[in-house]
């Protein structure tokens, strides 16, 4: 009692940018490469069910250039935020119409992460080890997807 909370899963959500869907989630050990690593195995993972997307878009954690190179691999162009120095990103794809929209609709992923801290119950999982909460993730984001769905059905209507 009274230790501080040591950090050792990190989630980890692959977002749908047209209405803020969650197509994949991933639960991983947190350590400091994960962010990457698992956004690459849940791209190739919907290239493998047939989903190929266009563009990945992320934050400046990503601006790494292996990783940039790795998503241009996969055939897919990396919106990634360009750091301030030793940015990775090309200026002439920074300047897209594309990749600055890319940008406002990538904040959305935050929404599904907030919900699922608080709603889903995601903030302090009750589960131990990678596979069990890798589980609860996916009810979660699958619990997130059915209420995000009626509620774009509801403003449709």
């Amino acid at each position: 009692m009274g230790q501080e909370a040591k950090l050792a899963l990190s989630g980890h959500v692959l977002m749908e940018n047209r209405n803020g869907l969650c197509l994949d989630i991933s639960i991983s050990q947190a350590d400091g490469r994960a962010e990457r690593r698992e956004a690459l195995r849940m791209l190739k993972r919907q290239r493998e069910s047939g989903f190929s997307p266009a563009t990945l878009g992320a934050d400046r954690g990503y601006d790494a250039a292996d990783f940039v190179r790795d998503v241009y691999v996969e055939g897919v162009v990396p919106h990634v935020a360009r750091k301030r120095r030793h940015f990775s990103v090309d200026a002439r794809l920074a300047r897209q119409v594309g990749y600055l929209h890319s940008h406002r609709c990538r904040k959305k992923v935050e929404e599904i992460l907030g919900w699922m801290k608080t709603v889903g119950g995601l903030r302090k999982t009750r589960y131990r080890g990678v596979a069990r909460t890798q589980l609860c993730a996916y009810f979660t984001g699958a619990a997130y997807n059915l209420l995000r769905m009626s509620l774009l059905i509801w403003s449709a209507a």
